[in-house]
């Protein structure tokens, strides 16, 4: 994109920043020659992204006890870990299939991108550490960058977006999501063919759970702590 097409396609624009803003930065940096931040960081979560994703470590997963109505913590470090595996591994196939749909190899080939850039900075593992300078700390950045093979690939591509995957939804894709989602229900505890309104009644549960919990230690009185006295407080 050049600095005119810019200029062009955003002079016309009047929707609101939340509803534009990820595509002008997408087009800021096509017009500057540099990788957006899905083609930077394809998982959203090592440096560069939009909205990075939060987990939180401790008691991130609970489950339903075979004999208890309500909600519990898993309490094993060991089975925590084994379904954020679980599930890791069936988000990454799913976004290797979505990847795959959107830039298929026969129609992509990868052209190494090279820009002066900080080996302490966002881009340190691809800087090359040969042409790191000693005092500043600056080498040269090579990235390698997707691109069309040529005109009729790349107007190909134009058709592939994650809009249009989903409205054809492919069984593939289908099939993915459900994978994922069975994970993510086997870390609660959960049947992986509960109804959306079965799913949000157990968090509810959960939820009212944890905030009674949290409420009813709260109200423990703490033990009150007193300080020696100073010289000129002692009768």
């Amino acid at each position: 994109m050049t600095p005119a097409e810019f200029k062009t396609k955003w002079a016309k624009v009047t929707a609101k920043e939340t509803s534009a803003y990820v595509e002008h930065f997408n087009d800021l940096c096509r017009m500057l020659r540099l990788p957006t931040p899905l083609e930077a960081d394809p998982t959203g979560c090592e440096f560069f992204c939009f909205q990075k994703h939060v987990l939180k470590d401790a008691e991130l997963f609970s489950v339903a006890g075979p004999d208890a109505g309500s909600v519990r913590l898993l309490t094993s470090a060991a089975t925590r870990d084994e379904h954020r595996t679980a599930i890791a591994a069936a988000a990454q196939e799913l976004n290797a299939l979505r990847e795959r749909w959107l830039n298929p190899p026969e129609w992509t080939e990868t052209r190494t991108l090279t820009f002066p850039g900080s080996a302490a900075g966002p881009w340190a593992r691809y800087v090359d550490p040969a042409t790191v300078d000693a005092k500043t700390g600056v080498g040269t950045v090579r990235y390698p960058r997707l691109e069309p093979r040529d005109a009729d690939s790349a107007a190909k591509l134009k058709k592939r977006t994650l809009t249009n995957l989903y409205n054809e939804r492919p069984a593939w894709l289908d099939l993915a999501h459900k994978k994922l989602d069975a994970a993510a229900a086997a870390a609660y505890g959960f049947p992986a063919d509960l109804s959306d309104e079965q799913i949000l009644e157990r968090l509810l549960a959960l939820n009212l759970e944890r905030a009674a919990e949290e409420a009813k230690a709260a109200k423990v009185k703490q033990p009150k702590t007193s300080r020696g006295k100073q010289a000129d407080e002692l009768i």
